[in-house]
């Protein structure tokens, strides 16, 4: 997280009320945030707080997390953003799919009020467009809600082997990428809120510009993928259309 020292108490107050162990990553915030997280580190043991000495980007962070997490012996962690953004009483239901299908992704599929500001809603179709062409299908009706339930096993496994965006686009580029692993996902539905006061950290020029490159990069490893792809996914279809016969 990034500056959100107005809001992280809430969220960690709320993910500790579930009897959930919280992990807070701190991305060089300035020193109102970083005295609000030693504050929750200190005032319980089941919270730890890791630092970046340099700001290194959303999606730095949330790997630092994963790792943390898998340091401390878990095997699934559940991602939620630090502006209180997300509807955290829908955690139950996220932690009753892993328990469902834990070698599967828990995504949140964001349903917007009308705070959402309309260029961030048809960015986000856009975005869209880009993913189903990447993976031939609509696996992935939504590849940027920060709401998510990672199995590690799988995404650390990819961590690993490939380079993943550190900023904003990573949310999108690790769902792509493990959809072409053939990881499944469940969706589920979930608010999304756009507060007056909210603290947005996306750089309009710079995050547009990594997303973009993230899309040519996604295009060209859909391309060499194009046979697996087609041939997985006209077998989908022709197993779902024998089933209706």
């Amino acid at each position: 997280m990034y500056n959100h020292e107005r809001t992280v108490g809430r969220v960690t107050t709320d993910l500790r009320a579930f009897g959930l162990d919280v992990v807070l990553v701190d991305d060089a915030s300035d020193a109102a945030c970083a005295a609000e997280l030693d504050r929750l580190r200190a005032s319980d043991d089941r919270i730890t707080v890791h630092r970046h000495e340099a700001n290194r980007g959303k999606g730095a962070a949330v790997m630092t997390g994963l790792r943390a997490v898998r340091e401390a012996g878990f095997t699934h962690a559940l991602l939620v953003d630090a502006d209180y953004q997300h509807d955290l009483s829908d955690i139950p239901r996220f932690l009753d799919a892993a328990r469902a299908h834990p070698e599967e992704m828990i995504c949140g599929r964001p349903i917007f009020g009308a705070d959402i500001p309309s260029v961030r809603f048809f960015g986000r179709y856009i975005c869209h467009a880009f993913v189903w062409l990447e993976t031939l299908s609509f696996d992935i009706p939504d590849s940027m809600c920060g709401m998510r339930l990672y199995p590690l096993a799988p995404v650390l496994s990819l961590m690993q082997q490939e380079r993943l965006g550190s900023r904003m686009d990573f949310d999108t580029e690790i769902l792509v990428k493990l959809n072409w692993r053939g990881v499944g996902m469940q969706w589920l539905p979930t608010k999304v809120v756009y507060p007056d006061d909210g603290v947005s950290h996306f750089h309009y020029f710079r995050d547009n510009a990594l997303l973009v490159a993230m899309h040519a990069r996604l295009l060209i490893g859909m391309a060499v993928r194009l046979p697996m792809l087609v041939k997985r996914n006209v077998g989908r279809f022709a197993k779902a259309a024998r089933a209706t016969l």
